[in-house]
């Protein structure tokens, strides 16, 4: 469109100018304004990068923390090794001075074995003392017949049955358990059987091991009170009804129980 197609009137309420297009006439586009923004885009990208240089261009002490003299001080080991050699004054006593190497004696291990030998053996002794003065406390407490003496003069002469030492042996319950004991003052396992048993003219041995090799092993279904129970280092008299009749442990007495495991063998005397 050009000038010529153009013409102008006034708007009779202001006075500002309206240009208006002639009728039937083509009206151009405006053009883009593409071109102005890019111009714009790369002006602020010049600016970015100008203030970036700017700032890598600065000096890298001016960063720096401390700045002054003191962050740039010579440390004190620097200057002691800028000071080459230095001298020390000896007495000269110094010199006279002997040094010798501490002695020791070491201990062999043969020593330490025949050390731990020495008490062990006392302490045996000593548990033997101990358990022989019990003894003779305990042999001087008790006034009646001893196994030997049984044996002797037996109260029930002519040989045994199972339920008369049964019923003799009932009689020692409550008798409390002392160790080696084989009288009514006290009893051990073995000492309990060793002691009824004399009383009717047999001689057993002081052990649970040799008394029920004296005996011959029978099934548990032919068991009867009387015959005896051998365990691993205990026994006692078969009480029927798997139960037993013994001597148990150190602060306990003669008493009947059930028999706590099945490691054990029935032996018969006299068969």
């Amino acid at each position: 469109m050009t000038l010529a197609q153009l013409h102008t009137r006034r708007d009779p309420r202001d006075n500002s100018r309206t240009i208006e297009a002639v009728p039937g006439a083509a009206i151009a586009k405006p053009k883009p304004r593409a071109k102005r923004r890019g111009v714009a885009s790369n002006l602020t990208v010049m600016a970015v990068a100008v203030g970036l240089v700017a700032t890598v261009a600065l000096p890298a002490y001016a960063s720096a923390p401390g700045v002054g003299d003191q962050a740039f001080a010579e440390s004190d080991v620097n200057r002691a090794m800028k000071a080459g050699e230095q001298e020390v004054t000896v007495d000269k006593q110094a010199a006279t001075i002997t040094v010798a190497r501490d002695g020791y004696d070491a201990t062999t291990k043969a020593s330490i074995d025949a050390a731990a030998a020495a008490a062990a053996a006392a302490a045996a002794a000593q548990a033997a003392a101990t358990a022989a003065s019990e003894m003779t406390a305990y042999s001087a407490a008790f006034s009646g017949p001893t196994v030997g003496d049984l044996l002797a003069s037996p109260p029930f002469p002519g040989g045994f049955d199972l339920a008369a030492v049964y019923n003799v042996a009932l009689q020692y319950q409550g008798v409390p358990y002392v160790y080696g004991g084989n009288t009514p003052a006290g009893f051990d396992c073995s000492g309990y059987v060793q002691y009824v048993f004399a009383q009717f003219g047999v001689s057993l041995p002081h052990s649970s091991s040799g008394q029920g090799a004296m005996g011959t092993p029978i099934s548990l279904a032919d068991a009867q009170p009387g015959d005896l129970v051998i365990m691993d280092g205990h026994d006692g008299f078969y009480a029927g009804n798997g139960n037993i009749l013994h001597a148990p442990y150190e602060g306990a007495s003669v008493r009947v129980q059930p028999i706590w495991t099945g490691d054990y063998t029935i032996v018969r005397l006299g068969i």
